[in-house]
C-alpha cells in the first residue's frame, strides 16, 4: 500500500493545485516586487508590474533569473525578508565562480522539510526506520535537508555525513540502518567496499536509498540496487530553491513527482526561451511559491528533462519530471556533438565496467580530443596486453555508437580512479575555451 505524508496535498485535485499555484504566485510576486529592488528593475525593465500577474497563465510574462542573476546580486541582493529574520543559510557546492548563497526564514526550514519527509516516505520510510544520512551537512543542503525530513518522519537518525566509509558500513551494520541517504556515486562506492569486506545484501539490513545531487544513468541504479539489496530512489532539488526534495520518486519510479504546492515547474526552449508542452525535452524552470526568504521567480535550472501529467498508479497528483538527462553546463560540445556524461556512463554499465570512469577532454592543433578513462572491475584485472586492447576497442565501438564520436579509451587499475566521498569528478575539460 502506498505511503504518503502529506495525503491531502500530495493526492489533491489538479484544479486544487492550480489554484494554489495562482493565488500564492500572486502573493510571491508581490512580495519580492516590494522588497527585493533587484527584482522590481528585472519587472519595470520588461514594463510588468505585480498587478499584471493575476495567476500562473501569467507566469510567462515574468523574465527569467539566472545563475549569473545569483551571482550579480551576490550575497544579499536577492533576499526578500528582513536578516533578523533569517535563521540559516546554505551554499552550493560549486567550484567556479562566487557560490550561490540562499537565505531560509524558519517557515522556509520547515517547508523545506516537509518535502523532504514526502521523499523519504515515498520510499517506504516509517517512524520504524533507521535512515542513516551520508549527505555532505554543513553549507552542503543534502545532509540538512534529510535530516530534517527523518525526523519529521520520525525515523530514528544517523547522521553520518560524507567519508569515513568503514565507519559507514559499521554503523549500517551494528544500528540496522534500513534507508541510506547519499550521493548515487557514494552509494556505489559503499557497495564496492562493502564487497570486498566479504559483505553482500544479505549481510545488510538496507532496504532502501534515497540518492541525489549528481546526475546518474538507469544502468547506475540497477548497479546500486543489485550490490547493495534495495530499492534506489532518486531525489532532485537546488540549493536556490531549498535542496534536495523539490521533486522525488514513488514506488511507480516512472519519474520523479515536483511538490508543485511549493514549486511551478515550465519547461523552455533553452534558445528561445519559450514553453514547451508535456513530453518535449527541454530545460526545467522553477518559480518558488511559498519560500520567503529567497524566493526565485522563473529561475532557469540548466536541466535537461520532460513533464507529465499522465496519471501515476501510486495515487500522487503533482506534476513528474523525467530523470535529468544532464545539464547544458554539463554538456560538452566536442567536435560539435552534443556529449552528455550520463551516456558514456551507461555504455560503460552495459559493457560491465563501474561507474569510475574519468572523461578528459582537450584541444590539439585546434581540433577537440575525448579520452575516457575506465576503471577494470578486480575479475576482470589483467596484464594481458592483448586482451586490454580487445576490451578497449569495445568499448570505443560502443562510445561510437552512442555519440557518434570516436574516443580514446585508456583501461586503468582498479581503485586507480580518485573516488569522491560527495558529487563525482566526471569531466576535466581542458580546453581553453
Amino acid at each position: 500500500m502506498e505511503r504518503y505524508y502529506q495525503p491531502e496535498i500530495e493526492t489533491a485535485s489538479p484544479e486544487q493545485i492550480r489554484a494554489w499555484q495562482s493565488e500564492r504566485l500572486v502573493s510571491q510576486v508581490r512580495h519580492v516586487y516590494d522588497n527585493v529592488p533587484y527584482y522590481r528593475k528585472k519587472m519595470e525593465d520588461a514594463g510588468l508590474t505585480p498587478d499584471d500577474i493575476h495567476g500562473v497563465d501569467d507566469l510567462h510574462k515574468l523574465p527569467f533569473l539566472s545563475k549569473a542573476d545569483l551571482r550579480e546580486a551576490y550575497p544579499y541582493g536577492l533576499v526578500a525578508e528582513p536578516l533578523k529574520n533569517c535563521v540559516r543559510i546554505q551554499s552550493t557546492s560549486g567550484t567556479t565562480g562566487k557560490r550561490v548563497v540562499a537565505f531560509y526564514t524558519q517557515s522556509d526550514i520547515d517547508l523545506w522539510e516537509d518535502c523532504c519527509a514526502r521523499a523519504i516516505t515515498a520510499a517506504g520510510g516509517t517512524d520504524e526506520d533507521v535512515c542513516q544520512v551520508s549527505y555532505g551537512y554543513g553549507l552542503f543542503t543534502g545532509g540538512p535537508g534529510l535530516n530534517g525530513g527523518s525526523h519529521k518522519v520520525g525515523c530514528l537518525t544517523v547522521p553520518t555525513s560524507s567519508g569515513n566509509t568503514e565507519r559507514q558500513i559499521m554503523f549500517i551494520r551494528d544500528l540496522s540502518t534500513t534507508i541510506l541517504c547519499c550521493t548515487p556515486s557514494y552509494a556505489a562506492y559503499l557497495g564496492e567496499s562493502m564487497k570486498e569486506m566479504g559483505l553482500g545484501p544479505d549481510d545488510i539490513p538496507l532496504k532502501a536509498g534515497i540518492f541525489g545531487a549528481e546526475a546518474w544513468s538507469e544502468e547506475m541504479r540497477h548497479d546500486i540496487e543489485k550490490t547493495l539489496g534495495i530499492k534506489a530512489y532518486d531525489i532532485y532539488g537546488l540549493t536556490e530553491l531549498s535542496g534536495p526534495g523539490v521533486a522525488f520518486e514513488c514506488s511507480a519510479q516512472n519519474g520523479m513527482h515536483i511538490n508543485e504546492d511549493h514549486f511551478i515547474a515550465e519547461i523552455i526552449d533553452p534558445n528561445t526561451g519559450e514553453v514547451l508542452p508535456d513530453g518535449v525535452q527541454g530545460e526545467l524552470v522553477f518559480t518558488s511559491i511559498t519560500k520567503k526568504a529567497f524566493p526565485l521567480l522563473r529561475y532557469r535550472t540548466r536541466d535537461i528533462c520532460t513533464l507529465t501529467h499522465e496519471k501515476c498508479p501510486c495515487g500522487r497528483t503533482h506534476v513528474r519530471m523525467s530523470k535529468p538527462r544532464g545539464r547544458t553546463d554539463d554538456m560538452l560540445i566536442i567536435r560539435g556533438v552534443n556529449v552528455f556524461p550520463s551516456q558514456v556512463e551507461t555504455v560503460l554499465l552495459n559493457l560491465g565496467y563501474g561507474a569510475n570512469y574519468q572523461i578528459i577532454v582537450d584541444r590539439v592543433n585546434h581540433t577537440d580530443t575525448l579520452d575516457v578513462h575506465v576503471e577494470m572491475t578486480p575479475e576482470m584485472f589483467t596484464d594481458n596486453m592483448g586482451e586490454i586492447a580487445q576490451r578497449q576497442k569495445k568499448i570505443t565501438e560502443g562510445l561510437r555508437s552512442m555519440l557518434g564520436l570516436t574516443a580514446k579509451v585508456t583501461l586503468v587499475a582498479p581503485k586507480s580512479i580518485v573516488r569522491s566521498e560527495g558529487k563525482a569528478v566526471r569531466v576535466i575539460d581542458n580546453r581553453k575555451i
